[in-house]
Formats: structure tokens, sequence, C-alpha cells
């Protein structure tokens, strides 16, 4: 929601979620989304066809616009459940789930995988490129290629992210060597003008951390990649409508703390953002209506600031929470 006040167009993705939390645990409030996330990817995590063919069938029926299997992640506890980047180790098998997922969906929404260029010290073209190769033939057209290695020992999730080196060509290559299928790069990706030039290569680009810590970047993505102004005049602008969604959750009776800690970068690299993600992070507000916790932030940061200082009271000030 939070990503929706500046970006209508970027594609969305929601975190991994196992077939065994679709199927066993509670569907709601894993695949609940409101209509203005559109257009939102469901991410799948797991490895049997049949249990992907079924929450495949739940994306569809929830409204998802996409399904996607991860085929990236490293972490021992999706090894430990067979899924994840371990199944780059395994063609045969993803292309099982692919089938399965596509034949669930009938052509209503695309099935898609995401992975990495190689697994452990498997640092040759030719495994990424088979890989793609077998997958394709089962079906899936749209690839999300994380442009690294993933090691499964030795490395953790975090140093998964950092240490094996960047390897954008593989993507580039796999672009002229399936020139029909849609390949999406991801992996480090930071400035806007990196993601220009990646585009003369490349379908698509997926930005991972870098819109998580510096969301406001994404306000200038509709105007700069889609050819039509984006939804936040302002990070005031933007502040004020996130405040609105977080009231409505707090009468909803839903904590709002939660969601707040997700929108916490908006301010980042403009003074004062320090304290304002102090004030939001404070736990005393737990209870209080987000609006007027944001009434009481603008009238300490206008009372505490010089009036002839071109202070604007909607822009954070350097003020602890009181």
């Amino acid at each position: 929601m939070f990503h929706r006040l500046l970006t209508r167009h970027t594609r969305l993705y929601t975190e991994m979620v196992t077939t065994g939390a679709l199927i066993h645990g509670d569907r709601h409030r894993h695949l609940d989304f409101s209509a203005v996330e559109h257009p939102v990817a469901l991410q799948l995590g797991g490895s049997e066809p049949a249990d992907l063919a079924t929450c495949a069938r739940l994306a569809l029926d929830w409204g998802y616009d996409e399904v996607n299997l991860n085929c990236g992640c490293p972490s021992e506890r999706v090894q430990k459940g067979a899924f994840g980047a371990c199944l780059m180790a395994e063609p045969a098998t993803v292309a099982a789930g692919v089938r399965a997922m596509v034949d669930a969906v009938a052509g209503c929404i695309p099935v898609t995988v995401k992975h990495r260029i190689g697994i452990d010290r498997e640092e040759s073209y030719a495994f990424v490129r088979d890989f793609v190769g077998t997958i394709a033939e089962a079906g899936c057209q749209v690839f999300i290629v994380h442009a690294r290695n993933a090691w499964l020992q030795g490395l953790s999730p975090k140093e998964n992210r950092d240490i094996p080196p960047l390897r954008y060509e593989f993507v580039y290559q796999l672009k002229r060597d399936f020139p029909a299928l849609t390949i999406v790069l991801n992996g480090g990706v930071k400035a806007d003008d990196e993601i220009d030039a990646h585009l003369q290569q490349v379908d698509g680009v997926m930005v991972g951390r870098q819109a998580y810590h510096e969301p406001w970047q994404m306000a200038a993505w509709d105007a700069r990649f889609f050819g039509e102004p984006g939804p936040a005049a302002s990070r005031d602008a933007a502040e004020a409508a996130w405040v609105d969604h977080l009231q409505a959750l707090h009468e909803g009776g839903t904590p709002w703390l939660t969601a707040m800690r997700h929108a916490l970068g908006l301010w980042n690299g403009v003074p004062g953002a320090r304290a304002w993600r102090r004030f939001w992070s404070d736990h005393r507000l737990r209870d209080s209506a987000p609006a007027a916790a944001h009434a009481h932030w603008l009238a300490q940061a206008a009372a505490r600031r010089p009036a002839d200082a071109g202070y604007d009271a909607h822009r954070p000030g350097p003020v602890a929470p009181g």
C-alpha cells in the first residue's frame, strides 16, 4: 500500500509464501490485498507440483496478476524444505512444478520463475542457460534473474546478496540466446541511470533493497519508465496519504506500527529524517491514533524550528518524540 502511494505502474511482489502456509494456514492473512495494489505478483516457495498447482489456482482466484516460483532463496530453512535456490540443481523438478502451475491457471495469468545464475561454485554460463531452456519448455515465458550465484553453504542469506560477484553479462546473454522470452535483471541495482542502462539489454529490472530503503526513488518511476505522472506530488503528500491509511487500519482494529516500519525510509537523505524515524518507531505510540500522532509531530516540529528558516511544517525537523 505504501509503495502504491509512490508508483502506480511498477509491478510489486509479495514476500515468498510457502505452499504449506497457503494450503494449511490462514489464506486470507497471506493472500488478501487491496485493489489499488495492482499490478501485484504472488511469490511462492515450494517444489511439489500438486501443491504448486493448488497455490497457483489460489493466486488466480484471489486476483493476482502473476504467480512466481522462487528458485533463488539460499537460506538454510528454505533448503531444508527442498525449495528455493537448491531447486536450480533439479531443473526437471522445477519444470514439473511450472507445468502444473501453467495448467492450473490455464493461461489466465503468467507463471514466472525467479532464480540465480548458478549455485555454489558452478560458474559456467551453460548452467543457467540450460536451466532456463528446460523451464521454458515447461511453459514459463518470464525469468527474473538475480545475477549472482547462490552459495548454499558457508554464507548467510544476507551475505548471499553481497559476496558472490554480480555477472550482469550472463543475464544479457540469456536475452540474446532466448529473444522470445521476457528476461528481467535483478541484483545490486540502485540508481535510475543503472535501470536505464540495463533496459537497453533486457526486458525489465527488479529492484529490491534499494526500493525498500530509499522508497522515494520510486516516485519518479512512473514518469521516467511508463510515461505517466506518478501519484505523489511530494514526500509531504505521500506522508499524509500514508497516515490516512494507518488511521484506517487503526480504526479497523489493526495494529499500525507494524505497517509503519515499512515506510520509515520515506525521508531518507533529508535533514531531520533520523528524528522522524525515531518518532514513528516509538512503541509508546502503539495505542495512539496515527492522525493524532501526526498532528503532534507537525506541531512539535513547527514549534521548534525558527519561523524565518523557511520551514514547511510538513517537513520533518530535528525533533524527538515528546
